[in-house]
């Protein structure tokens, strides 16, 4: 039997809840906006280890903005290269480009409007979604592989549905209010339970709220 919307959204805000305590953090806005996107380029299909460590030396060799922007595309793809990034090529120049526009564009202040920030080389709408949310404390659902596979495991999206769908059912699903704890409570979940390989349903705190579970 086909779940209502009442009952889907009712069982939405018991799955946030739940997540919420799980995995809580203390904070969720970094308050940089710039290397929220910076990291962000980076992390397309990398690890966060992986991201957390380049991002690290990146900002390390270039501590700013404009000491990003002044460098040459050559110059950022071989730093990339260097530290095994994959798609350094791209990301090489995502980096250096979108930093210049932001520069001669925005006066340096990265743009808080989603419509302009996907206007930018290398963001797409899951790096627009977690500048705003991470970087500006704006109510965003970024999704990324763990929250487009943990939304289709629990049946709040059809399985068939793309990102920007899951994006939007989501909104729909969850309160304005909660959808900053969206990403991050999803992304813990499916790094230590919802594994996309082998779940560890046995132990999950959604078991009750499972349909996968309770077939």
């Amino acid at each position: 039997m086909e779940e209502d919307l009442s009952s889907l959204r009712s069982r939405a805000l018991k799955i946030v809840e739940i997540l919420k305590r799980t995995y809580p953090r203390e904070r969720h806005v970094s308050g940089d906006p710039y290397r929220a996107l910076i990291k962000c380029i980076i992390s397309q299909r990398n690890r966060d280890e992986v991201t957390d460590r380049v991002a690290e030396e990146l900002f390390k060799r270039y501590p700013t903005i404009e000491d990003i922007a002044r460098a040459s595309v050559e110059e950022m793809q071989e730093f990339l290269r260097s530290l095994k990034v994959g798609l350094w090529r791209s990301k090489g120049r995502w980096i250096v480009e979108s930093s210049r526009i932001i520069l001669e564009r925005y006066k340096g202040r990265v743009p808080d409007k989603f419509e302009e920030l996907i206007k930018l080389p290398g963001i797409g709408r899951k790096c627009a979604n977690i500048v705003l949310a991470y970087g500006f404390g704006i109510p965003a659902i970024p999704v990324d592989t763990h929250v487009n596979r943990i939304s289709k495991r629990l049946g709040l999206v059809p399985k068939d549905a793309s990102p920007e769908e899951v994006e939007e059912r989501l909104k729909q699903l969850i309160p304005r209010e909660e959808w900053l704890y969206v990403n991050h409570a999803m992304v813990d979940h499916g790094k230590r339970v919802c594994r996309p390989i082998k779940p560890r349903c046995e132990e999950c705190p959604l078991r009750d709220l499972c349909p996968k579970v309770n077939m």
